[in-house]
């Protein structure tokens, strides 16, 4: 508290701090303003999976479904074709691998360009306590998230970029954590040819309760906004 009993203006952080926050949103925006020109689910399966050989395909397939996360395409979409094009047991395995590497990056791109110009902001009593969380408790709460339907793949990136959350715990709990609802939609679309198969069934129940999980969580997040702002 300052002399007169004010609150502490948080220090500021260096200009060039601030330079590299304005490239990461420029990065994100270019990324996503990409997919006017290309389609990660369109260019591997255009025929360039007849194209090139399974042992090049696979590793290929990963580093497209990366790319496409940092670009903001929607993870089903991407399982969905790791399910179609690689079958279960190599596309869930090239999913995950896609899913850790496109973390790891937008992980890298928010603690080396934008965590410094953010950090001295995060002082309110909740953000202060969410980052506190994650500092001491990273494994463990990035993997719940992961676990959880409904939160943002890409917010949970940021947010332990500019957390404390140390960069191996980061990358072991996506890996872990996204392999649920990753097999889930990878099953689905591998099963789609056999709708009536156990596997198609039980992978479209459980999509279907992931979005009601969804649906739930927003609701009750909106009613906590709700709440909090009567108060």
């Amino acid at each position: 508290m300052s002399e007169h009993g004010s609150t502490p203006v948080p220090p500021a952080a260096p200009r060039s701090a601030w330079w590299r926050l304005a490239l990461l949103i420029a990065l994100l925006g270019a990324a996503a303003g990409s997919l006017l020109l290309w389609s990660p689910t369109e260019l591997l399966s255009g025929g360039l999976a007849d194209r090139m050989p399974g042992y090049w395909f696979a590793p290929l397939f990963a580093l497209v479904y990366a790319v496409g996360t940092l670009a903001f395409v929607p993870r089903p979409a991407l399982n969905a074709a790791a399910g179609l094009l690689l079958g279960i047991q190599q596309g869930l395995a090239m999913a995950v691998l896609g899913t850790t590497l496109g973390a790891a990056m937008a992980f890298g791109l928010g603690r080396g360009l934008g965590r410094e110009a953010l950090r001295p902001h995060l002082r309110g009593k909740v953000l202060a306590a969410l980052d506190r969380r994650f500092t001491e408790q990273g494994f463990r709460s990035v993997l719940v998230l992961r676990l959880l339907p409904g939160v943002p793949f890409q917010a949970i990136n940021f947010g332990a970029a500019f957390s404390g959350t140390g960069a191996l715990p980061f990358v072991l709990a996506t890996a872990i954590g996204a392999v649920p609802t990753t097999a889930v939609y990878v099953t689905a679309a591998a099963s789609a040819g056999e709708p009536g198969s156990a596997a198609f069934l039980v992978s479209a129940g459980l999509i279907a309760l992931l979005g009601l999980g969804s649906a739930a969580g927003l609701w009750r997040a909106a009613r906590a906004r709700r709440r909090a702002t009567a108060a």
